[in-house]
């Protein structure tokens, strides 16, 4: 069973008030920690420690399959 998390456990882990980068998309919460493209806590236009759902669904040029490489830690309290 996984963890859950709440918007405000998930700010903190955006590269900056902790080490762990985390974003979540459609509920779970990934750790792209490891990502070189993650390690100032954004990517291009898109920062951690947030839910990016909407903004990938809406204007993201890759699919939701990026995900499938990093961890699911968690998952996104409502």
């Amino acid at each position: 069973m996984l963890n859950e998390y709440t918007r405000r456990q998930l700010a903190l882990r955006n590269g900056q008030d902790r080490d762990e980068i985390w974003v979540a998309y459609q509920g779970n919460i990934y750790d792209v920690t490891r990502s070189r493209l993650w390690q100032r806590g954004n990517h291009y236009e898109h920062w951690a420690g947030q839910d990016l759902t909407r903004e990938l669904d809406e204007d993201a040029p890759h699919l939701a399959t990026v995900f499938d490489k990093f961890p699911i830690i968690g998952t996104l309290k409502s």
